[in-house]
């Protein structure tokens, strides 16, 4: 019996001790892959940036009738009735005061859209687009996604240091365990967009094909034609020709589907693959945007596609630059006028002297 005992003991210091080694070795492959470049560059900030102004322009260019128009079976908007909806900025005033509101909503988002302070305006702008999202009775898939992408981007926002999400990463000192939580955190929910994204585009270009219009390459042809949602009226001209020939619409509808699955497989694809799967997907929603003018849409969907396929960790170089040259030119701007309130104040007489001379 005591043997046993002994065997059992050692059998359990054995599992624990394999437990700890599997524990330890599991947190040092987390800190090899999370090591490297920081991961709060301007290409997430270029994104938020993207998002906020997207739900901002839906909130100024719609009236307020629009947005939270009536619809049939439902209760009048804006939907204060669930928990989710309780919490809606939407939901903080008596719906006559519902333009108040939309403006204090887009103040919100201006914030959000300029980088200040991620760590503030991360849970402002999930606020924001949630509220829309739930208590207005017209959106569409674009504003589901901006919701979905805010909330997502949460971890990234709140560990987020910087003053801008314009400037520069923040150095990190070496073994700072504290620094490669907020890595783990940030490189987390930037992963969990990715494979929302590349659900997404799978989606998409899934759920067209037993569709009868998108199977026989007409779709692109009666979404153009669309009373609503089709090309706008000075380009109607220029693409008829396209869309009554039965080749190039065939073409021009297969494709979009080609791209959405070419999209989907970025969630594998390399570095360089991306940045050309980028392209592609930025010219099909800016064909979009100019064909049937669905301008937010277009700009959501982009930043998803900049939040899925650029590098997190290589910041737009451009963006870099023309953050930089702004900054220096309002310290200069900053240090002249400072210059000139100084030399004026001492210029200026004293009242002591003044006195003195009358």
């Amino acid at each position: 019996m005591g043997q046993n005992q002994k065997n059992s003991h050692a059998l359990a210091g054995h599992q624990a001790q394999t437990e700890v080694l599997t524990v330890t070795r599991l947190g040092s492959v987390v800190l090899r892959t999370t090591a490297g470049a920081s991961l709060w560059t301007n290409v997430y900030g270029f994104a938020r940036s993207l998002l906020a102004s997207a739900t901002a322009l839906t909130l100024i260019f719609n009236p307020v009738s629009a947005l939270f128009a009536p619809s049939a079976g439902a209760f009048d908007a804006p939907y204060c009735d669930s928990s989710f909806q309780r919490i809606s900025l939407f939901c903080l005033a008596a719906p006559s005061h519902l333009g108040l509101l939309r403006w204090f909503a887009v103040l919100l988002l201006v914030a959000v859209a300029s980088g200040y302070r991620p760590r503030v305006t991360g849970l402002i702008h999930w606020w924001v687009s949630h509220s829309f999202f739930v208590s207005a009775s017209t959106i569409d898939g674009g504003d589901q996604a901006t919701t979905m992408l805010s909330m997502l981007l949460l971890p990234v926002a709140l560990t987020d240091g910087r003053k801008w999400h314009w400037d520069p990463p923040l150095p990190v000192p070496a073994g700072d365990r504290g620094a490669a939580v907020k890595r783990v955190l940030a490189m987390g929910a930037l992963l969990m967009i990715r494979i929302q994204v590349a659900a997404i585009y799978f989606h998409a270009a899934a759920g067209k094909m037993p569709v009868r219009e998108w199977a026989d390459g007409t779709a692109m042809y009666y979404w153009l034609n669309h009373p609503t949602f089709g090309a706008t009226g000075f380009l109607k001209p220029l693409i008829s020709p396209v869309l009554v020939n039965g080749s190039t619409v065939a073409l021009l509808t297969w494709s979009i589907i080609v791209v959405e699955l070419f999209l989907m497989m970025g969630l594998l694809a390399t570095r360089p693959a991306r940045r050309v799967l980028l392209i592609a997907g930025v010219s099909m929603h800016m064909g979009i945007l100019v064909l049937q003018g669905l301008f937010t849409f277009s700009l959501t969907m982009i930043s998803a596609l900049v939040l899925f396929l650029s590098p997190w960790d290589e910041p737009f170089a451009l963006l870099s630059r023309a953050t930089t040259a702004f900054s220096a030119a309002i310290n200069r701007a900053c240090k002249f006028f400072t210059r000139r309130s100084t030399i004026a104040s001492t210029r200026a007489p004293s009242r002591e002297a003044r006195a003195e001379r009358q």
